[in-house]
């Protein structure tokens, strides 16, 4: 996609914001207020060209199984597809959707036996960007003062959340993250999301657009 932009390192970055870049502004909103993600989200308007994976998922953490089937359904009750039906696995219970307007959602728990009802409760969103070269990548992000919170070498690393939002940063190999997905890891065109900066506006080694959250428009109630 496209390189990274060179900018001052003096001031610590955290992310402040996550912004859906959408076609249908309407329609986007419809779906996110049902499927119960839009306090953690901002839209905006855009008609860039985008094909195929767009290199990152938004996934939620929720208590247990029930609570999986719960947004899964939702979503796909607002028009979501499901890319991974919900099931169980190694590490617990999740499933995959993509939203209408094409962002991908992973939901799922550490739980495997479903002992509890649906909440309707988040535990933790993780904005999960899929990049060539992991450790680099974790470099050009700490090298702005972004904290690292866990890291597993070259496969997965992610940062300790801003204190002005709730979505954690996370960065994972584009094919690894593909495959998890169920999707072709082969993609062209924007990535259709803008991150909030709580600095200046800058670019990473992948092509993930950073701006000064201040220029951000807020998604309308």
């Amino acid at each position: 996609m496209v390189m990274a932009t060179t900018t001052s390192t003096a001031a610590v970055t955290s992310l402040a914001s996550v912004t859906l870049e959408v076609a249908d502004l309407e329609a986007a909103r419809r779906f996110y207020s049902a499927f119960g993600v839009d306090a953690y989200l901002r839209l905006r308007q855009s008609e860039a060209l985008s094909t195929g994976f767009r290199g990152f998922t938004l996934a939620l953490t929720v208590s247990g199984p029930a609570t999986v089937d719960g947004f899964v359904g939702a979503a796909v009750d607002a028009g979501a597809t499901v890319l991974k039906p919900a099931a169980r696995s190694l590490w617990g219970y999740g499933g995959v959707v993509q939203a209408l307007d094409g962002t991908i959602w992973k939901i799922a728990t550490s739980a495997k036996k479903d002992t509890g009802p649906d909440t309707r409760v988040i535990d933790e969103i993780v904005l999960l960007i899929g990049v060539e070269a992991v450790k680099a990548t974790k470099q050009f992000y700490t090298d702005r003062g972004l904290t690292v919170a866990k890291s597993f070498g070259s496969k997965y690393v992610e940062f300790a959340p801003g204190e002005s939002s709730p979505v954690k940063l996370a960065l994972y190999k584009r094919r690894a993250l593909a495959k998890d997905l169920g999707v072709p890891a082969d993609g062209t065109g924007s990535h259709r999301i803008v991150l909030g900066s709580t600095t200046d506006a800058f670019t990473d080694l992948d092509g993930f657009v950073w701006e000064a959250a201040a220029s951000l428009a807020p998604t309308a109630p």
